[in-house]
């Protein structure tokens, strides 16, 4: 099976446009990944919450985000919550209010909005071209603004984090080279090594020696799509530059061991690595 966060086109890029605005999030999941195995999902609530849609102002317009925070809080740690390639639906909302609940500012912004809206899209075909056509540094910018909205809402900017999936995780090891006051972050199943794009340059393993914040990579020992062999790499080119990071992959575990609501799902590892991602932020001083 092809790991669905493995993208290889080189299409033009539209981070140039002018302005641009994403009315709303996506209710629900994604439409590519139903029927939901409801019988797993974790629902988290959102009493003691400040839970719903916000708008980040970016550089050329404004950006949806899913915020979820305690009520009132204020200087609050702040996690920025990276999406799955099915873009910002209701299992990465559910991530944010179960960091809220532990006394996180949480926030996930449509890091795709300018290109597309992934969670109407049916299947891999008509994702992976949207995808394709998100720049790095279109997300780094975004991530960016994000944090400092954050920072102006409720959320303490001198603890940050990031944390994302697929996709995401990805994400998480790049805006860990980009941004120099990230204090700690966590990747889940995100690819290491690939071709590089035009969109797209640089991969995780590029960038191990501008890596700024600890980071905690959890991974899936029967990833079809991730061989274990560039995850090993990836964690032999962090300990050779010496970096605070550690990489955790949890024997004949598939990729989105912790999508609740997919057949990939495995409760053991996925609690585990919950746990693991509170113990890693505190440690690191997010908390």
């Amino acid at each position: 099976m092809r790991n669905p966060d493995f993208i290889n086109f080189e299409p033009k890029s539209e981070f140039t446009r002018r302005e641009f605005v994403m009315t709303t999030l996506a209710t629900g999941f994604a439409a590519a990944v139903q029927p939901v195995a409801a019988q797993t999902v974790i629902s988290t609530d959102t009493q003691g919450l400040a839970a719903g849609e916000v708008k980040v102002t970016v550089k050329d317009g404004e950006m949806a985000a899913y915020r979820a925070m305690p009520a009132g809080g204020k200087n609050l740690p702040t996690v920025l919550v990276v999406q799955e390639i099915f873009g910002v639906h209701e299992h990465i909302k559910d991530v944010a209010r179960r960091l809220a609940k532990a006394g996180y500012l949480a926030i996930a912004p449509d890091l795709y909005a300018r290109q597309g809206d992934v969670t109407k899209a049916k299947g891999m075909d008509e994702i992976r071209p949207i995808v394709a056509k998100v720049p790095d540094a279109q997300v780094m910018s975004d991530l960016d603004a994000t944090a400092d909205w954050a920072a102006k809402n409720g959320g303490d900017a001198n603890k940050l984090a990031i944390t994302g999936f697929c996709w995401g995780g990805r994400i998480v090891w790049l805006y860990a080279a980009h941004n120099p006051k990230l204090k700690a972050g966590v990747a889940w199943y995100g690819r290491v090594e690939g071709p590089p794009a035009d969109l797209q340059p640089k991969n995780p393993i590029d960038v191990v020696k501008q890596v700024n914040a600890p980071i905690l990579g959890l991974y899936g020992g029967a990833d079809a799509g991730i061989p274990n062999d560039t995850v090993d790499r990836m964690r032999a080119a962090l300990q050779a530059a010496g970096k605070k990071s550690e990489i955790i992959t949890y024997p004949d575990t598939p990729h989105g061991f912790h999508a609740d609501y997919r057949p990939s799902y495995r409760e053991a590892q996925a609690k585990e690595g919950w746990a693991k991602l509170l113990a890693w932020f505190k440690s690191n001083g997010v908390a």
